[in-house]
């Protein structure tokens, strides 16, 4: 399906971007008023139909905790991936015109609802402190250009703690309606901002007109009139396009059939991201997590 895509070069979005207002010159003999360009209102763009993957699965094939200092551990997470080929490019990747991995397909990692981390091998370690607070896991898998397969048995919630001793307890598995944010995440640069993917995972809900739905609030802090509230009642992805360049901020809310803000654990996220036209300088450190991730 074709959608809009952002014309305007990268030196005219910044133009807007600093000063998106209009400018006056004046000289002796006249006064002339430049009006710069105004960028187009933001929109969420369909995103075309993706290859399926309907006998992909995802499991947990193991998780240990193992203490390492006083008052932390490090918990191991092994998956099991079936029908699904990691670090292999998606077959439709450059038609999408999005951002791509280079390095392929791969599984996001997302715990309590923080930036995901890209697995392109089916296996994690992280360190948690010994503070017996409940954790709630989100895995599942992705296409290289970073949509989720949505798919039953393409995802994994995992529910535990790890207690003051080090070890790790599973808990119940939840049964609330719960919503895990995914994309967009850090920095996308050149072409990549024209279409940016808005792409989330629900779970023990379906979205729907007379049920639960998703309401996005999206906007750039830099240019205070390019900004968006939406309301998505269909779990499938979008573009966000007409965005501009700087930096912006994407906020995910379940709701519930009422319109109201669901209750329970992981039901809203926000994420920061930015949007530029060219590479970061090289005077200024890189941020570790990026699109290409």
């Amino acid at each position: 399906m074709k959608t809009g895509t952002l014309l305007i070069s990268g030196c005219a979005l910044l133009f807007a971007a600093c000063n998106n207002s209009t400018t006056t010159s004046t000289n002796k003999s006249t006064t002339d008023s430049v009006v710069t360009a105004p960028l187009a209102p933001v929109a969420l763009a369909s995103v075309s139909p993706s290859p399926d993957f309907p006998n992909a699965s995802l499991a947990i094939a193991s998780v240990k905790a193992e203490k390492v200092g006083k008052d932390s551990a490090k918990v191991s997470f092994d998956f099991d991936v079936k029908n699904y080929e990691l670090k292999m490019q998606t077959t439709d990747n450059a038609n999408k015109m999005c951002n791509n991995s280079d390095k392929g397909q791969h599984i996001h990692f997302i715990l309590d609802n923080g930036p995901y981390k890209a697995l392109y091998e089916p296996k994690n370690d992280i360190t948690l402190p010994n503070d017996g607070k409940e954790h709630y896991l989100m895995a599942f898998l992705s296409r290289s250009y970073h949509e989720s397969i949505k798919t039953k048995g393409a995802a994994v919630v995992y529910h535990f703690k790890i207690d003051e001793k080090g070890n790790l307890k599973k808990l119940d598995d939840p049964k609330t309606p719960m919503l895990f944010y995914s994309r967009p995440k850090g920095d996308y640069i050149g072409k990549d901002v024209n279409n940016v993917l808005l792409d989330f995972y629900v779970w023990n809900c379906t979205l729907a007109p007379d049920g639960y739905k998703v309401k996005a609030e999206i906007n750039n802090e830099t240019i205070e009139a390019q900004k968006l509230t939406a309301t998505i009642d269909k779990w499938e992805p979008h573009f966000i396009q007409n965005l501009g360049l700087g930096k912006c901020k994407v906020t995910l809310t379940l709701m519930d059939k009422d319109g109201k803000a669901a209750e329970g654990p992981q039901t809203t996220a926000t994420r920061e991201f930015t949007l530029a036209a060219n590479a970061v300088s090289t005077t200024t450190p890189a941020k570790a997590d990026t699109a290409k991730k």
